[in-house]
This record gives C-alpha cells, sequence and structure tokens, in this order.
C-alpha cells in the first residue's frame, strides 16, 4: 500500500515539476512526526478521525510552512485513514526520486570510524558496483564485529566482518572435531 501511495505522488509530482519543492515539504513533515511525540500520535493512533487529523493537519501546515501537492497528499492520506502508514509513504517518494536521478543508498557498518581517504575509495567501488550510480552512504559504528565491514546496497548484503569469519571458522572446527 505505501509503494502505491508513493508512486502515484511520485508520478503527479513528476508530471507537474514538483518533486523538488514536494520532497522539502514531505521531509519538513516527517521531521515534525520524528521529533515531536504529539505529533507522532496524531499520526499513528487510530483514536482519532480522519476529519480530526485533518483539522490539526491544516493548522500545522501553515506553521510549519507545508503546502502544495505535499499537503494536498498527506490531507488525503489522512481521509483515507492510512495516515499510520505516511512515513513509509514518504520514505517510498524519496526512493523513487533517487532512483529517478541516479542515486543508490548504501548503509555501511564498521568497527572504527573510517577516514575521508577510506570513505570515498568506498564510495568510488560501490559506484562502480552500481553502474556508476553516486552513492550516499550512511555509516554505522559497531565495534562487536570486531574488524572488517558490512555493506547493504539495495537488496545485497556483503559481510566481510571478522566476527562473522571467526563465527564461521569456529562452526566449521566443531563440525570436523
Amino acid at each position: 500500500m505505501p509503494g502505491r501511495y508513493a508512486s502515484a505522488l511520485f508520478t503527479l509530482a513528476q508530471d507537474q515539476g514538483a518533486i523538488d519543492s514536494v520532497s522539502e515539504n514531505l521531509d519538513r513533515f516527517a521531521t515534525l512526526v520524528n521529533l515531536n511525540n504529539d505529533m507522532a500520535r496524531l499520526v499513528k493512533s487510530p483514536v482519532f478521525s480522519s476529519a480530526e487529523q485533518i483539522s490539526a493537519l491544516n493548522a500545522i501546515f501553515e506553521r510549519i510552512g507545508v503546502s502544495g501537492l505535499a499537503a494536498n497528499f498527506i490531507r488525503l492520506v489522512a481521509q483515507k485513514r492510512r495516515l499510520f502508514a505516511i512515513s513509509r509513504m514518504i520514505d517510498g517518494f524519496n526512493n523513487l526520486k533517487d532512483a529517478s536521478r541516479g542515486v543508490a543508498h548504501a548503509e555501511v557498518t564498521v568497527a572504527q570510524p573510517l577516514s575521508e581517504a577510506h570513505l570515498a575509495a568506498l564510495k568510488a567501488e560501490l559506484a562502480k558496483i552500481t553502474g556508476g550510480k553516486s552513492v550516499n552512504v550512511n555509516v554505522k559504528l559497531d565495534p562487536s564485529i570486531i574488524g572488517g565491514l558490512i555493506v547493504k546496497l539495495g537488496s545485497r548484503m556483503v559481510d566481510g566482518s571478522l566476527r562473522t569469519r571467526l563465527n564461521t571458522i569456529s562452526t566449521r572446527m566443531k563440525e570436523v572435531g
């Protein structure tokens, strides 16, 4: 369901040449939902009727400057009683926007912070794998992997961590012994 809504919004925004403004408005709204507990409750709670949600949203939109296609979209989602899924819809819209612009996203888990040179080299290698797309890399630190790295790029994952290698060796030794 979130994919259909996101796809419909993206197509409409593309037709109107408003992808960037819609994206900015959606991001502004998503930030408010993520940072404000009352707003998160309004979005996720089934206690509020669609009319109550739309009334509250109208006041909020005026304060935070969300307007146009994005505001109409969020109101429609509230009217259809799907506001609880708005975060996934916004993520879907942003993924479609990035795909249309040739941008890929990767999540990299490392044991130690990466230097700028290593990060640049990693981005260059990931760009080769994606066929030359620009790659946004989100680096997470997890000392428990001991060393190496774990890369998630789209639906692919490569686990080159030292922890996984040690666990593999340990398992093989138990099988042999």
